[in-house]
């Protein structure tokens, strides 16, 4: 049915992956994928039955005996095609992304591009994947390490980057002599989708790669299978938490991305119009449905006279259809996320912060039905109000003061989070200050997103992050591979040793 018309209309089911082939779900649930800012029905998406996970699994498995066998070289050039294949298709895979994510399109390429990033580095991975050698560390004995690969290990990805997340995880799993099983958000999997047709296009065999949907029965499917080595999460604390005790207690590598509540710290000295803009359009951009937006600013000092500055640059912000040129503020992914931000500003209106900026039922002409909120800034925010100690995940940005650096840097460490911060400043020593002193896992100065390039990993921390190696970069190479240490020495006659040696002793 198409919500907006009302004019029934038949729409495509999400296919599985299995051993290759894209299949028809035989399960009996599903959940509609909608177009958020019109209601649309864009697909029906499959919550795949016990046996298609198992069977999902079960060709992970079997092809995991002869691709861990696979050259490298081979493996390297799948993703060189890999890369090509997808900026080839930038085009395509943003519009789909934004009918069903809702973000704009310039934010949609970003999204893409940011996952295609970590591509080319996975295709690097003969330089990622190297172990040591120590020669003779005994007499005629050396001693070197191997990285190779778990077995079947899977991701489960979140909805607000459904093309760069699942491109942190597959290919770099894969490329390091993994298979993997998939699961997108139920929420929008067209784009990824997509970019596992493109996968299987550049060449990675069948069984490598396999795609289940579902919800927290397919979740605990994957932590619980006795098969799947290692798990991949990037999503809410509260699910991220479950899933990495169930895959823990089962045995297995986990790695969890969690919620945030990132600050950004501007000092007086700061290039205003620069910070301004900065604050808007990381706090604001995506509809805030960014785990490393920076949601919350602590303004030291004379800072706090630029809240008037900071409301107007919000209000020149365009809230529209992601589709729609010139749009700064897209919808948010469902009408019980906008539900749920709007309970947020009316939570901080009754706990007594200052509410600057009402995003509330913005006018969108010809978008009536989108889930729509705008900009919305506070001040006067505390500690224990619900705005401040929760996560959003929408376009609300919260005002602190803070007297000094110090107390700004306090105040962050208190906070149970550690995802990223940022600070606004052109003082060398209070920059160099903050980002020894700050106990948060990304630091920008002056950035105010400070997501790293894959040739580092993203490092969230504390209550932001459970597993000790995170996402892309020389981590997640440690992450997906196993170290074996051989020592290994070979005879002739001229070192030849005669008797029963029962010391430790390599001598």
């Amino acid at each position: 049915m198409n919500k907006l018309s009302g004019v029934a209309t038949e729409v495509a089911s999400v296919k599985l992956l299995i051993g290759g082939a894209f299949v028809e779900s035989t399960s009996t649930q599903w959940r509609d994928v909608v177009n958020p800012a019109t209601q649309d029905v864009l697909a029906r998406v499959p919550f795949a039955t016990a046996n298609e996970v198992d069977a999902a699994v079960a060709s992970a498995k079997e092809a995991f005996r002869t691709w861990r066998k696979t050259p490298i070289g081979v493996r390297a050039r799948i993703f060189l095609k890999y890369q090509q294949l997808i900026r080839e298709h930038m085009g395509e895979l943003a519009s789909i992304l934004t009918a069903e994510q809702g973000k704009t399109l310039p934010d949609a390429e970003g999204d893409v591009f940011r996952g295609l990033e970590v591509v080319e580095h996975a295709a690097g991975i003969g330089n990622l994947q190297l172990g040591e050698l120590a020669n003779n560390v005994a007499g005629g004995v050396d001693t070197y390490t191997l990285l190779q690969p778990l077995g079947v290990c899977a991701g489960i990805t979140p909805f607000n980057f459904p093309a760069m997340i699942p491109l942190w995880m597959f290919p770099m799993a894969i490329a390091t002599g993994n298979t993997f099983v998939l699961k997108p958000s139920e929420q929008d999997p067209m784009v990824t989708m997509r970019l596992v047709e493109l996968a299987l296009e550049a060449g990675i065999p069948k069984g490598v790669l396999n795609v289940v949907h579902g919800g927290e029965e397919v979740v605990n499917a994957i932590c619980d299978h006795p098969d799947i080595k290692a798990v991949s999460f990037v999503g809410s604390t509260k699910v991220g938490t479950h899933v990495y005790h169930r895959a823990s207690q089962a045995g297995k590598r986990v790695q969890c991305m969690m919620g945030a509540k990132n600050h950004a710290v501007v000092l007086p000295d700061a290039n205003r119009e620069q910070t301004l803009n900065a604050l808007a359009g990381a706090a604001f951009g995506a509809a805030g449905q960014r785990c490393m937006a920076a949601s919350t600013a602590v303004l030291v000092g004379e800072a706090r006279s630029w809240i008037p500055e900071l409301v107007a640059k919000a209000k020149t912000l365009r809230v529209n259809a992601g589709s729609e040129s010139g749009t700064d503020v897209g919808p948010l992914i469902s009408r019980a996320a906008r539900e749920r931000v709007e309970g947020y500003i009316a939570s901080g209106v009754q706990q007594g912060a200052i509410l600057e900026l009402d995003g509330r039922s913005p006018n969108v002409p010809g978008y009536e039905s989108g889930n729509f909120v705008g900009p919305t800034i506070f001040s006067g925010v505390k500690p224990g109000m619900r705005i401040y100690d929760e996560e959003i995940f929408g376009p609300v940005l919260v005002i602190l003061g803070a007297d000094s650096l110090d107390e700004a840097i306090e105040l962050i460490n208190a906070n149970p989070n550690g995802n990223g911060t940022a600070l606004f400043t052109q003082s060398g020593a209070a920059a160099r200050r903050f980002q020894e002193d700050i106990d948060v896992g990304q630091v920008g100065i002056n950035v105010p997103i400070p997501v790293p390039v894959p040739l580092f990993s993203f490092t969230g921390s504390r209550a932001s992050k459970l597993g000790d190696l995170g996402p892309y970069g020389k981590q997640v190479v440690l992450f997906y591979t196993q170290t074996k240490t051989v020592t290994q020495r070979w005879f002739d006659d001229d070192t030849l040793h005669v008797g029963v040696n029962t010391t430790i002793s390599l001598k």
